[in-house]
């Protein structure tokens, strides 16, 4: 299986969100230049990170957890 780059992770999870980038940061409490940074590939977030990001917006029922997309693990 191809493993799906970290930024098409957040991106997805976002826009399903229906968050812009600033609202995104906001509702996580991170920097939204982290969040451009991440979307644009400039670095990556540790997996841990990713995980409980899907975590929390499936908990709040802001996106359907698509268990492969958002748990992959990265290597």
């Amino acid at each position: 299986m191809d493993i799906i780059e970290p930024k098409a992770i957040l991106k997805k999870m976002r826009k399903e969100a229906k968050m812009t980038q600033a609202e995104f940061a906001t509702y996580f409490k991170i920097p939204k230049r982290t969040v451009e940074d991440w979307e644009r590939g400039y670095c990556k977030p540790p997996e841990y990170v990713i995980r409980l990001l899907s975590y929390r917006l499936a908990a709040e029922g802001l996106i359907t957890k698509d268990g492969d997309l958002y748990d992959e693990k990265q290597t």
